[in-house]
């Protein structure tokens, strides 16, 4: 590995210097302007005070042409009384019929649409901030960002947006109150801010502040400064969100059973920085459905946490361990033994104090079983150091009657946003050990060290990690254990050809990871794949085409089916790809992909197809189509898998969704219906339908579901 690293060092000298530098236009300041009273909410902007505000519209393209100003004219101006932050946008158009706006749901897929995008950060700590992104039709989503590069996007604000749409364009107001930002408390505020605009029908990305192709707004330490907020009020101090929920459930086998539950949250802001999450009976019955997908392979399948209780903060808990494992995976909690359980209740404080990040957690579940009640906790501290970089530790406790689970883990991560006057760089290292009743283990260890260069040209991302098998951390999730890894993705992307169409070329001369034994030193598997042509072009349609190549050591058989292994043995497989993306943003889209070659000890085709149409701004279908031909001595194999989403936005604030999907490898037919209504924001009504067909799935009755859920459930904001 030490040929690789001078190697990864060179690179950047030799091109870390044909760059430009991460650009800045004046003015980079805006004021923000204090009204005495509120305004009218209404999109229109019709009120004086937008006048008598500081507008900015010196906005520069990052795409397509990297540099030129907009090509449409944009002007921002903020207001602010005691509890609001207001934002006033005008995107004008000079031929408006071309505004792409096809969606009006909540966390509306904001790439596909016409949008502008706000990233506040309030802590002005070169790390983290809140996006808001808006379209003309003023459906709204948030992202808690944070690192430059990552964000949240399951994190759900409390703010509005209100928009109008005219032969001159479109034009929004946003309301954010203050009890929705943490910041530091001061009587002058300086805040980071950056804004982007992006018109789809012209596939162009402007922005404000900072808009080298190297970065993305996510990266506040680029952005300009939001000034003049004086004396605000941060007097609501606590929130109160009890819930109520009835419902119906039915099993073949455990019969009816009509669920009445009451809990609640209390979100309790011991400073403005700093935030106390209480709940009692915590249900989760409004969760949208899992995607379940074909899995051939001998690894479970990794599902991201969509529990909104856990959502907020999420970042100051995450600890990642590499090679897809973490020392804290949430969906731990409310499961034992493959089975839901009760939460009874839980505390969550997080936030930051000065320098000082802080995520804590406990939670009890009730009892499963022969397993006693349980107690989780979890302890994640991060320190600021310097401009971009920390220091920080895990510790993870999870006890019960048959349980007593440690986490004991420590990280350090160097970054830069100016190395080479403008790029990229991070460093990270972490090492980390688990205990059974506090008690060290024997060959419970894991570290890992990674150098990733993140640019637009040259993506290059290093890592050299080791887990011994005795590691176990209950919280976490393990996808394998007792391994030496070793991993190299080097990625170039010129903007060349562009007279021909191409926006950029994707190059990946290797992307490979090794796991050897760490017990044995034996290789257990090798994954690597080499793109030698793939390209993103003006009009937004890509491909790629992709070598793999993959070794896989199989010391015991692993079931493809109920009647069909893989047996043991050592085997390279090598195989083909071909990709095809159209540009999302049209009104009726596609993407294609097909896998062909080794697989074991015979052969494997994958075809996947997706399909999305765009009704009108209220309705949207996407479907999904994978197929799996496996042909093996053991026997041949045909999987089938379809998912299939409904949307239906009656308003922005009124949302129908339709999920079902289809699985025959484990023979599972689900639907998740759902209506989902904010009565006002922070206020939320579901209704919730689930049916689900299992076992002999093409021999099912359709009027008779193995599994039936109806929830009917009300979440009420009240802050005080």
């Amino acid at each position: 590995m030490k040929g690789l690293k001078v190697l990864f060092v060179s690179i950047i000298f030799i091109l870390g210097y044909h760059t430009v530098v991460a650009q800045h236009s004046l003015p980079d300041t805006m004021n923000a302007f204090k009204i005495p009273e509120k305004i009218k909410f209404d999109g229109k902007l019709t009120e004086p005070y937008w006048q008598q505000a500081q507008h900015i519209s010196n906005f520069t393209q990052r795409d397509l042409n990297f540099g030129e100003p907009v090509t449409e004219r944009t002007e921002v101006a903020v207001l602010y009384d005691n509890n609001t932050l207001y934002l006033g946008i005008w995107c004008y158009q000079k031929d408006a019929s071309k505004i792409v706006a096809k969606n009006m749901n909540r966390d509306f897929d904001y790439e596909t649409d016409d949008n502008f995008q706000t990233v506040i950060s309030p802590f002005d700590d070169n790390r983290t901030g809140y996006l808001f992104v808006i379209n003309p039709n003023g459906a709204r989503a948030d992202i808690q960002v944070y690192g430059g590069e990552d964000g949240n996007e399951d994190w759900n604000g409390v703010w509005d947006a209100k928009t109008t749409v005219t032969d001159k364009g479109w034009f929004a107001e946003v309301y954010i109150p203050f009890s929705t930002l943490q910041f530091k408390k001061d009587s002058v505020l300086n805040w980071a801010i950056n804004f982007e605009r992006d018109i789809v029908s012209k596939n162009e990305q402007s922005l404000w502040q900072g808009w080298s192709r190297d970065y993305s707004i996510y990266a506040v330490a680029n952005a300009g400064r939001l000034s003049g907020i004086k004396n605000v009020a941060y007097a609501k101090k606590f929130e109160f969100k009890p819930y109520a929920l009835a419902g119906w459930s039915f099993d073949n086998e455990d019969g009816n059973n009509y669920p009445v539950k009451l809990g609640a949250d209390l979100n309790v802001s011991l400073s403005p920085t700093l935030k106390l999450n209480l709940t009692s009976y915590t249900d989760f019955a409004q969760v949208e459905s899992d995607r379940i997908p074909v899995n051939l392979s001998r690894f479970g399948i990794f599902y991201p946490e969509k529990r909104q209780f856990f959502l907020e903060g999420y970042d100051l808990y995450s600890f990642y361990l590499g090679d897809r494992n973490n020392a804290f995976y949430s969906r731990q909690i409310g499961v034992e033994n493959h089975k839901q359980v009760p939460i009874i209740a839980g505390a969550r404080l997080f936030g930051k104090i000065e320098k000082n990040n802080i995520g804590f957690l406990n939670i009890q579940e009730g009892k499963a079983d022969t397993v006693s009640s349980t107690n989780n906790t979890v302890l994640r501290y991060k320190r600021d150091i310097g401009v971009q970089s920390y220091v920080g530790f895990i510790f993870t406790n999870k006890v019960n009657n048959t349980t007593s689970n440690q986490v004991f883990g420590i990280d350090a991560v160097y970054q830069t946003s100016k190395i080479f006057k403008n790029k990229n760089l991070t460093v990270e290292g972490k090492v980390t050990t688990s205990t059974e009743h506090f008690a060290l283990q024997s060959n419970a260890l894991t570290y890992r060290i990674s150098v990733d260069y993140p640019n637009d040209l040259i993506d290059n991302f290093m890592a050299v990690g080791s887990m011994q098998k005795n590691f176990n951390p209950e919280l976490g999730y393990i996808r394998r254990t007792n391994y030496d890894s070793y991993t190299w993705h080097f990625r170039i992307s010129p903007r060349i050809l562009t007279k021909y169409g191409v926006k950029r070329l994707l190059f990946k001369p290797w992307g490979f990871v090794l796991y050897n034994t760490h017990s044995t030193g034996e290789l257990e598997s090798f994954y690597n794949e080499t793109r030698p042509l793939g390209a993103v072009f003006k009009s937004g349609e890509r491909f790629e085409i992709n070598l793999i190549q993959n070794y896989d050591r199989i010391d015991d058989p692993f079931e493809l089916t109920d009647s069909i292994s893989v047996p043991e043995g050592k085997y390279w497989m090598y195989k083909y790809e071909l990709q095809f993306e159209t540009y999302q943003a049209r009104r009726i889209w596609a993407a294609l992909f097909y896998n062909w070659g080794g697989f074991y000890t015979g052969k494997i085709k994958t075809f996947e197809g997706e399909l999305g149409l765009n009704v009108n701004k209220h309705l949207n279908f996407n479907g999904a189509y994978t197929l799996n031909l496996v042909d093996i001595p053991e026997g041949s194999i045909t999987t089938n898998e379809v998912a299939f989403y409904m949307n239906y936005a009656f308003t922005t604030k009124l949302n129908f969704s339709l999920f079902t999907q289809y699985n025959d490898l484990d023979e599972i037919m689900i639907y998740n219906v759902r209506l989902h209504w904010i009565p006002k924001v922070g206020s939320d009504f579901y209704f919730v339908y689930n049916i689900g067909y299992e076992e002999q799935i093409k021999q099912i009755e359709y009027l008779r579901p193995r599994t039936t859920d109806v929830a009917v459930k009300l979440v009420y904001r009240f802050v005080f």
